[in-house]
């Protein structure tokens, strides 16, 4: 079936998360992409000048709509949002998280977006975390905790997501409190 050019490009990004997130990128080949998204290798290159550029796309597209599932603010319910999200697109954050960072091609990139998330953290605590160098520290390991949490919860098969969100969040909460005592 002829898709438009658009829900053509959705189509070929999803799947290719999904095998990018499964096998990572070296072994991934383009006809994996292919069969998968149901089109031809010629279709793929319409769309994508390389396989590069297919896996860059595809983390791009999966680290915009983690940023409009968490939103702008740091709440109480943003790891709330990021486990539903991780949740229901678990190929995108199994991507981004694990695969991209592994892969040394992409690496630079994925270190700069966790750059950008760990400076949100640190200029959303300054005003709870006084001492900049604790609040980047608290930043970076909320981060971690976050990130590493939701994957370890994943992998163990997504036990009672309202207690995932609970237990993940005390420990954000335990990392922030730790920083700030004198």
């Amino acid at each position: 079936m002829k898709l438009p050019r658009q829900q053509r490009r959705e189509q070929i990004l999803a799947r290719a998360t999904e095998v990018f997130a499964d096998k990572g990128y070296a072994p991934t080949g383009l006809e994996d992409i292919a069969e998968a998204a149901g089109v031809s290798r010629m279709i793929l290159y319409r769309h994508f000048e390389s396989k590069a550029d297919l896996y860059r796309s595809a983390c791009d597209r999966a680290g915009e709509r983690l940023a409009a599932a968490t939103g702008d603010e740091l709440t109480e319910s943003t790891v709330g949002a990021l486990v539903t999200w991780a949740a229901k697109e678990t190929a995108e954050f199994r991507l981004l998280f694990h695969q991209a960072a592994r892969e040394p091609d992409f690496r630079a990139d994925i270190d700069t977006l966790r750059a950008e998330l760990i400076e949100t953290l640190r200029h959303r605590m300054r005003d709870l975390i006084p001492d900049h160098r604790w609040a980047k520290w608290a930043a970076h390991l909320a981060l971690t905790v976050t990130v590493e949490a939701t994957m370890t919860w994943i992998e163990v098969g997504g036990p009672d997501p309202d207690q995932a969100v609970e237990r993940i969040t005390d420990a954000v909460k335990a990392v922030i409190t730790a920083s700030i005592r004198h």
